[in-house]
């Protein structure tokens, strides 16, 4: 005899758990909505088209030019070992980025560069924070094209866990102001401060949006 099954207790178990599914669908879908706004890189940054994305991607074009003069480059090279003047050579004391960018061993970079700029041409730069990118992100600018560069600024997992106030935040960071105060003997950044915190600002609050290839 073939056993018998009480329909509405056979199929409660999937009605609950197809219920179930959805819920946790649903949940899914507003908990990846409320993360997009605040999370570099997603898509949530870059619903908009347009206007906004004409003017994100202009700004960087102008924000590219900065991160890639010696001021920025310098301390953002493709290797550990920091670069050096307006040429961006490789630092004559041969340095190394160590695990924190502050040096390796008892080569730290506080031993040369003090909290101020050393007087005299060509001396050794100073601030508080001087250092490299750790080694664990090293978030090089060193030869970067501009979408690559955008790109990886854009991207939380390689910009130092940045979200989108912090990078803002970040143009103002006194290491950053350094490099329009380098000391005697060296060239500046192609735009002024004012400027540069304007374009990145701009970019940002626009989308973020990376240049085409």
């Amino acid at each position: 005899m073939k056993q018998r099954f009480d329909k509405p207790h056979y199929f409660l178990p999937a009605r609950m758990m197809a219920v179930m599914i959805a819920i946790i669908l649903i949940i899914g879908v507003f908990s990846s909505a409320f993360t997009a706004e605040d999370t570099v890189g997603s898509a949530g940054w870059q619903q908009k088209k347009g206007n906004d994305s004409i003017a994100s991607v202009k700004a960087f074009a102008e924000v590219y030019k900065v991160l890639m003069s010696p001021r920025c480059m310098n301390c953002h090279p493709a290797g550990d070992v920091p670069l050096q003047g307006d040429d961006s050579h490789l630092h004559t004391m041969a340095p190394r980025r160590g695990s924190d960018g502050h040096g390796l061993y008892a080569m730290k970079c506080s031993n040369c560069h003090q909290p101020e700029n050393t007087p005299g041409p060509n001396r050794p730069p100073g601030n508080p924070k001087w250092a490299l990118p750790p080694s664990d992100m090293k978030m090089a600018f060193e030869g970067k094209k501009p979408r690559e560069l955008a790109l990886q600024i854009m991207d939380y997992k390689r910009n130092g866990h940045k979200n989108k106030a912090q990078l803002i935040a970040h143009a103002r960071d006194t290491l950053v102001k350094a490099g329009w105060n380098m000391g005697e003997g060296r060239k500046p950044p192609p735009l002024s401060y004012a400027e540069f915190v304007k374009a990145w600002d701009t970019w940002i609050e626009k989308g973020g949006y990376a240049p085409e290839k």
